[in-house]
């Protein structure tokens, strides 16, 4: 009954939806930002697809483009990567088109890409209904080159299509909140229904909708169009669940999720603050911020607040913690930077002082963000390697080329043993041989339920089911007594190395130098 109040509560009469201080709607007929929109498409479209295909698919790039394409049915694929292994299929299945016909590596990088530059004009939306077009044209601006979202839209990830999902469900939800029509908030319910099927995480949105409106004092929600919402939610949702059911994969689908809520944390509680901010960009959040020095939150401030602050909490408290999760706080970054630079520009102290210089003012400070997000994206899509590997933060230097070169020259039916499951997928995605990760656990409370563990090593070595062995050094940077275990399997068996991949990295006096990346010996039994 509370809640049923909450969502019952009525606008008072001076900041209803449609009044001059909460109105959506306005128009700019302005060329500006048109101009700025354009120039986000254009440099978002760059930053995304310039050298897309340097590196190679790192682990959880396999595993998505090797769904994609068994549902396509390639058969070098289906023995390797099973349709249903964690989350639904919505992106897969558009990807599964390309698979139709070919099978390069990097249709997978392109459809992200495209979701992502779709995300620049969303956030572009949303900042033209919340506030204006001029505050709209600066969010797409500043998401067009923000590192994050920049470096996980160039990968085969679900996340960068799960956030235009999302961000189209905000921009309905904020066309809603300004003209009370529920068309809007169904279209929102729908727009979330695909994210869902993106990326399960998504239902995490839900809870800043309910957060946003249970506190807002300003809007309300009729229990019809909440009824009305989650009958459009969860006729989408239902089919992810109906297609695990009728294809027998549901215990699958189960055992992942209780994996992922029960699995021992990955990161410490730290991980988030030392790695997102910096990614969204200090100087965007700092910008962001200022916007809220001395002014009284309107419901526009509520809504981005509530739909940033539910997935930040959630995800910090996860045991298991991903870069990219926390992209869809990405697009409200943005809008809050426009809203602080046209604040700015409209400032009152300062245009009692001289409008233009107001203006000049603005101008530099968003000339400014915008420099600093350039200096800090360009690394991102430079092909440089690096001796350190964050799991979404990008490609896996030397494992497109170590995968290509074993399916070309070791027998079709070898079995391979490697550091751990990641270089296994990419081994698998790009050499087509049966690879198993040693440090995957035999007890399956402690593993992914989609890895099969090597019960005896020494046995399967022994015996000879096991014939070559990959070491690769970003799996043992993460884990050092693994590697030493995996060496120490090489050394009994009189391990060969038969092939080497190296990358380049800097040293610590700055000079270049070549590392070797990924070993494959050929061991005796």
């Amino acid at each position: 009954m509370i809640v049923v109040d909450l969502l019952r509560r009525r606008a008072p009469s001076g900041d209803a939806p449609g009044s001059p201080v909460l109105d959506v709607m306005r128009y700019d007929r302005g060329l500006v930002p048109w101009l700025g929109l354009a120039i986000a498409i254009v440099a978002g479209t760059f930053l995304r697809l310039w050298q897309i295909g340097s590196l190679g698919l790192n682990s959880d790039e396999t595993v998505y483009a090797g769904q994609a394409a068994s549902i396509a049915g390639n058969p070098a694929y289906t023995e390797y990567f099973p349709i249903f292994r964690a989350h639904p299929l919505l992106f897969q299945s558009l990807l599964s088109v390309y698979y139709q016909w070919s099978d390069s590596d990097m249709a997978g990088r392109v459809l992200s890409a495209a979701f992502g530059v779709a995300t620049i004009f969303v956030t572009y939306k949303v900042g033209a209904a919340l506030y204006d077009r001029r505050v709209g044209a600066i969010a797409a601006l500043v998401l067009a080159v923000m590192p994050y979202h920049v470096v996980v839209t160039r990968q085969t990830l679900l996340d960068g299509a799960m956030v235009f999902f999302a961000t189209t469900a905000l921009y309905f939800l904020a066309r809603y909140c300004g003209e009370q029509r529920d068309r809007y908030a169904l279209a929102c319910a729908a727009a979330m229904g695909l994210a869902f099927l993106t990326k399960e995480t998504a239902v995490v949105l839900w809870g800043g909708v309910y957060l946003f409106f249970m506190l807002s004092r300003a809007l309300y929600i009729r229990l019809p169009t909440v009824f009305g919402m989650a009958v459009v939610f969860s006729s989408l949702a239902l089919a992810f669940w109906m297609a695990l059911r009728l294809s027998g994969a549901a215990r699958t689908g189960d055992n992942y999720v209780v994996w992922q809520l029960f699995r021992r944390p990955n990161h410490t509680l730290a991980f988030y603050g030392q790695t997102v901010p910096v990614s969204i960009g200090l100087v965007v959040l700092v910008v962001a911020a200022a916007g809220f020095i001395g002014r009284r939150l309107a419901w526009q401030e509520g809504l981005l607040l509530a739909w940033a602050v539910v997935p930040l909490a959630f995800f910090e408290l996860m045991p298991v913690k991903g870069f990219q999760y926390l992209l869809p706080v990405a697009p409200v970054a943005a809008v809050l930077a426009g809203r602080s630079v046209m604040l700015l520009a409209r400032s009152q102290r300062l245009a009692s002082w001289n409008t233009g210089r107001a203006r000049l003012v603005a101008s530099g400070l968003l000339a400014v963000m915008l420099t600093a997000q350039s200096v800090a994206v360009w690394p991102v899509v430079s092909p440089a390697a690096s001796a350190a590997f964050l799991a979404g933060a990008g490609g896996l230097p030397a494992g497109r080329e170590a995968g290509t070169w074993i399916g070309r020259n070791l027998p079709r039916d070898c079995v391979l043993l490697t550091l751990g499951p990641s270089m296994a997928n990419v081994i698998e995605f790009y050499g087509h041989r049966q690879a198993y990760g040693l440090s995957v656990s035999p007890n399956p409370l402690n593993r992914n339920p989609a890895y099969v563990p090597v019960e005896n090593v020494d046995r399967e070595l022994r015996q000879g089911n096991i014939q070559y062995v990959v070491w690769d050094s970003f799996s043992a940077e993460r884990s050092p007594s693994f590697s030493a275990k995996l060496l120490g399997y090489v050394h009994k068996y009189r391990g060969i190395a038969i092939h080497t991949e190296s990358v380049a990295v800097t040293a610590e006096d700055g000079s270049l130098t070549h590392r070797p990346a990924v070993t494959i010996y050929e061991v005796q039994p």
